[in-house]
Parts: C-alpha cells; structure tokens; sequence
C-alpha cells in the first residue's frame, strides 16, 4: 500500500470515528474540511449547504492567504439550473482542472474568478436521499489536474459527512420530539397544578358563602382571591339595578393604583351588556395606552353573575397584555360568578328576614306599649267611676238621698258621664279599626252642608280650647259647594283630628279649621301652631299603635289608633289625608273630590 493509499485510509477512519463519537455537525464539517485541504494541498476546501430556494450558505471553509474567506456568505449560483440539481442529486461529480479553459458559462466564469478559482472540484452531499449541499476543493494558485483518487477520496468523504448530517438531523428531530414532549409534560403538569389551585378557590368560597351571610365581606374576597390566583391587574364586581338599565361597581381590587372608571355605568351606552344581559361570558382585547404604555394592548374577561332568579351584575377582569384567559381560567371565573349569585340572593334573603325580624320587634313593642297604654286608658275612667261611686255612696251615708245637695250629685254625675264617654271613644275606636282592617264598614251617604257641618263639630272643642288657653279659628270659604259622604265617619275624622290638635298645642298657640274648593277638589285643613313633627316620624304617624314621643304637653296621654283610624276612614270615604308639618306648624290636610263619593258607591 503507497504512503497516498495509508493517509487517504487513516483520513478516511478518523473521519468515520468523528462521526461516530459526535452529533455536533459544525465540528465534524470544520474539522473535515481542514484535514481534507491539508491532504489534498490546495488552497480552499468548503462545504456549501443548499437553502429551499436552491441558493447557498458557505458552513464550513479551510483557505489560506492570502485567498478571501467565504464562510458565512450566502451565495445564490445565477448558472444553476434544475437540470444541474437534478445531476447532482444523481451523484454527477464536477471536475475543472483549468476554470480558463474549460469553456464554462461566463456567469458560472465569473463566479469562480470572484474568489479566484483555478481549478474546482464538486462533489455532492446526499443525506435520506435528498441533495443537502456540495464539498467543494477549489486551486487558486494554478490550474490543477484533479487525481482519480481524489477524487474518489472527496467522494467517500462527501458520503461520510451525508451520514453526519443524516445522524444531525435525525438527533435534532429527536431532541425536538423530546422538547415537545418535555413541554407537553411541563405545560400537562401546569395545568394540572392550576387546576388543583382553581378547585382549591372554588372550595374556599364555596366554604366563605356556607359559613357566611356577609355580601360585602364575600365579594371583597373574592375580587382578591381572582387578583391573586389569575395573577391580572384588576378585578371588579358591579350590580344591576332592579330595571338592569344601569350597573354600579360595588367591590374593586387591583394592583395598579391609577385604574378607575366610572362607578355607575349606564347599560345602554356600552353594546358589551346586549352578550351579558344573555347570561353568556365576553372576552376581547383593547388599546388603552394609558393602561399599558408599552403596548397598549390589555385583555378584559366578563363573567355575567345570574342564576335561575335572573341576572344580578358581572365580575370584570383586565390584564395589562394581549393574553387571551384560557378555556380553564373563563371556567373558574364562570363557577365562581355561580357562587357570587347564591352569596348574594343568600345575603339579600338573611337581610330581607332581618328587616322583617326588626319589624316584628317593633310591631311586638307597639303592641306591648299599646296594651299598657290602652289599660290606662280603660283604668283612668273606671278607677273614675269607683271614686265618683265611693263619694256618691259617703254622701247619701252621711246626708241621706235627700239631704244631697244639687252642685254636688251634678258634679258626681258629670265624673260618671265624662268617664264612661270616655271608656266608650276608646272601646269604639278599637273596634272601629277591627272593622276597617276586615273591610266590613258599611257606607251610609248623605248630602253635606260643609259649614253647618263643621261649625257643629266645632262647637264642643271651643270650651277645652279657652282652658288649655288655646285659640280656635274656623275659616270657610264663602259659596263652598255640598259634599256628598257618611256624616258619622266623617264627622269622627274631623274629631279626631281636632281631639290631637287640643292635645298637642301649647298655650297661647292657635288651633286653626279650614274649607275650601279649588280646581273641582275640596279639601278640610286642621292646623295647629307651636308644633312640629320631626321629619323621622312623620312617616310612622299614620302606623296603628303608634305616638310621638314627648309632644304631649297636655299630658292627655293616648292609645296610639287615632291617626291609623284617621287614615283608614278617609280612604274608605275616597279620600286623602297628607301631612305637612314645618316652621313650628302641623297641618293635616284630606281632600274630596266633589263627586268622589258617587264613584265610590
């Protein structure tokens, strides 16, 4: 074997071992191409890789001065055809011992004389049956006359390094299947860690709206626990009014301090409410640079609160980039929305059963209060009577029936009428209100001359009205028209009022009585100076049981049913009575229309 034969093999075998030691293709290339130009003693050895567009890149280059390196450039050949590929994919080695005489296209020519090329010899590269590139050995000094064995060793070591790139990309191809597969496990044990944090969430509000009737306390929470878990900027919860024509953000947090929108919003200026009004969640991405300078961009998630009730509000999410919520976060915030809805309707019905609590609380201690009062009021006339009776029984002991005198069995009697007139207004007024709550009242109409009318009723006050050091004052309106009503109900109406005026005003106010017709309408005022009622309890006055407190200077105490008696008669008589009481007077105002009582019956 020649000194030629024993390199070509040692070059040949340490070449095949590199292969087989090492899938890094660039060290092997680089390496080939160094040892092969030092064998062959010629000034360049390349490997020229082939792009989709059958250009070229220069992978790996061994030259020596002072011939231009071409590593790194990429080259696109203006004289390769399909006809030249196809040639070089069957294995056609180009040999050019002289590039000046070799009669050559001159754009190929020219190419050579680019990097001065002498002579050059072409072998290809075929890795999985597919042409890859070129392993090119150019002369620059000279023309050369290219050896068959050269030429054969350029082949066997073209063939070698098809097997390296054949094993390079079939080791990338693996390496990517096992990034891929690395990946899906990665991203398969993310989501199945998300998912445990999810239902972990769901669990502590599910617990929060068990253990809980707090609204506010619930909501608040879960506004943070989104914020903390989907890791997004803001979360917000707003609530629809009961027409769903506005909706008001009640709970907020977020992590950016300068995030604010308007805290009521009203429906139909933003065309986003038509999706949630339907109970179906929206996703969309919008600029607002002020949110995210950098790109403008943000993503907002809306998660409609409803259940089988109806709608109650939405749950607003917003990331400061264009990431979209995935399938698995829109679910949570959907099953967490569902949690909302029966927090909520559970903490309305707990407020709602409160309310009702507090209002049988107090309707138990107007019963209690009434019930003291109402004993009193019976008591007062009866301990009354038992006097009047005692006394009545000393004097005909000690003076005979005859001897009374007349001033004292007068006086006697009038404590036993007064006491039992008494006892007879209050037994009457309850069961005048039983009557009124059973709607049994019988209606009997009759024509009324207003004047006459209420001058009469008048007439028995004007007496207790001159001791209490009080004035009365009646004004009616000259030509007032006839009424047509119950005189009996009425006439206990205008009593009554009159009876709480003389109650509830000082000495040396006045007690003021007006009719008149205006606008086919005639309305009957009774006022009263020196008094006001606070604006807080104007709205109880009517309520059955009820009395002010500390505005009886009288002291001619009460049962608490007048006024309740007062507003139920007049709307038996078709009627109305309204309150107005300011500036140191109270007035209680009813008004008829003229032929109101024709349409009653």
């Amino acid at each position: 074997m020649s000194v030629f034969q024993a390199e070509r093999e040692r070059l040949l075998a340490a070449i095949a071992l590199r292969i087989r030691q090492s899938l890094d293709l660039d060290s092997i290339i680089n390496q080939t191409v160094e040892e092969v130009r030092l064998f062959l003693q010629t000034d360049r050895v390349l490997v020229y890789r082939f792009e989709p567009d059958w250009s070229g890149l220069m992978v790996a280059e061994s030259v020596i001065p002072p011939y231009q390196a071409v590593i790194g450039s990429k080259i696109k050949d203006p004289c390769l055809t399909k006809k030249h590929i196809e040639k070089y994919q069957q294995g056609v080695i180009r040999v050019i011992d002289n590039v000046e005489t070799a009669q050559l296209p001159s754009c190929y020519q020219d190419l050579l004389a680019n990097f001065d090329v002498k002579a050059n010899l072409v072998v290809p590269i075929i890795a999985e049956e597919k042409l890859w590139g070129l392993l090119i050995a150019q002369h620059c000094k000279s023309p050369r006359q290219w050896d068959s064995s050269e030429i054969e060793l350029l082949k066997l070591l073209a063939n070698h390094v098809g097997i390296a790139v054949q094993q390079a990309e079939l080791y990338q191809q693996v390496q990517s299947i096992n990034s891929y597969l690395e990946r899906k496990v990665k991203n398969r044990t993310a989501k199945l860690e998300q998912a445990v944090k999810f239902e972990a969430l769901i669990t502590r509000i599910t617990q929060n709206v068990r253990d809980s009737l707090d609204e506010t306390q619930i909501l608040q929470k879960v506004t943070q626990e989104l914020e903390e878990v989907l890791h997004i900027e803001c979360c917000k919860i707003e609530l629809y009014d009961n027409s769903h024509s506005s909706a008001t953000i009640v709970y907020e947090y977020t992590t950016k301090n300068h995030i604010s929108h308007e805290a009521t919003r009203q429906v139909a200026d933003f065309p986003e409410y038509q999706q949630l009004l339907q109970k179906k969640s929206l996703q969309f991405v919008e600029r607002i640079p002020l949110l995210n300078p950098s790109k403008g961009q943000i993503t907002r998630l809306i998660c409609p609160i409803f259940d089988d009730k109806g709608i109650l509000g939405n749950i607003w999410l917003l990331r400061l980039k264009e990431e979209v919520f995935d399938e698995l976060e829109i679910r949570l915030v959907e099953q967490v929305a569902n949690q909302c809805a029966i927090a909520i309707r559970q903490a309305r019905l707990y407020e709602k059963s409160q309310a009702q609590v507090k209002e049988l609380e107090k309707l138990n201690t107007l019963k209690d209060d009434f019930l003291k009062t109402i004993s009193h009021e019976l008591r007062t006339p009866m301990t009354s009577i038992l006097l009047a009776s005692q006394t009545l029984e000393k004097l005909i002991k000690t003076q005979g029936i005859q001897g009374i005198k007349s001033e004292q069995f007068q006086r006697v009697f009038q404590i036993f009428k007064g006491s039992c007139q008494q006892q007879n207004k209050s037994v009457n007024d309850l069961l005048t209100l039983c009557y009124l709550d059973a709607q049994n009242a019988t209606l009997i109409p009759e024509i009324i001359d207003i004047k006459e009318f209420i001058i009469k009723i008048v007439e028995p006050f004007k007496e207790q009205a001159r001791r209490q050091q009080q004035q009365l004052v009646v004004n009616i309106a000259k030509d007032i028209s006839s009424l047509q009503s119950d005189t009996t109900l009425l006439e206990r109406v205008i009593n009554e009022l009159l009876t709480n005026a003389c109650k509830y005003t000082p000495e040396n106010e006045t007690i003021t009585v007006t009719a008149e017709e205006k606008d086919d309408k005639i309305y009957l005022s009774i006022r009263n100076s020196g008094i006001e009622i606070p604006l807080e309890e104007q709205e109880s006055i009517f309520e059955k049981f009820y009395r002010i407190p500390s505005h009886d200077p009288w002291k001619h105490g009460g049962s608490g049913i007048g006024l309740a008696l007062v507003k139920k008669l007049v709307k038996l008589l078709n009627a109305t009575v309204k309150l107005d009481s300011r500036d140191s007077q109270t007035t209680f105002t009813i008004q008829f229309a003229i032929d109101n009582f024709e349409s009653k019956i």
